[in-house]
């Protein structure tokens, strides 16, 4: 019942962060949901460097890792949003704004968890 309390939580703080920073950055671009990719990418690199911290050492508890990494980094970013938006720019003919959004926050992404995980090696 603890790991389920520590993951709303986590979930909870992550999922609010996560509205506030959409909700203040998706405005500033037409075509570019700055919002939503900076939360995924910021998430990206948060779990790579937890799990590399929690993987490493044992800097941080399984239920820290648990709060933090399922709990945090699991409201914190959004596939939903990601998907909904990429599904907006498809259906209004947006395609060049749609493929570099997509290509971004994936390489982006995946260098941002790769980042997290060479930093928790630092520390």
């Amino acid at each position: 019942m603890k790991q389920l309390l520590l993951v709303f939580l986590g979930g909870g703080i992550g999922s609010t962060l996560r509205y506030l920073v959409s909700k203040s950055l998706n405005t500033h671009f037409q075509h570019f949901f700055l919002g939503t990719f900076l939360v995924n990418i910021i998430g990206c690199l948060l779990i790579g460097l937890i799990l590399g911290l929690s993987i490493k050492t044992n800097y941080l508890t399984p239920n820290q890792t648990l709060l933090l990494a399922t709990g945090f980094c699991g409201g914190f970013t959004t596939f939903s949003t990601f998907a909904f938006e990429k599904h907006s720019l498809l259906t209004s003919g947006e395609l060049v704004h749609f493929s570099i959004y997509l290509i971004a926050s994936i390489v982006v992404g995946i260098a941002a968890v790769s980042f997290g995980l060479w930093l928790s090696k630092l520390l």
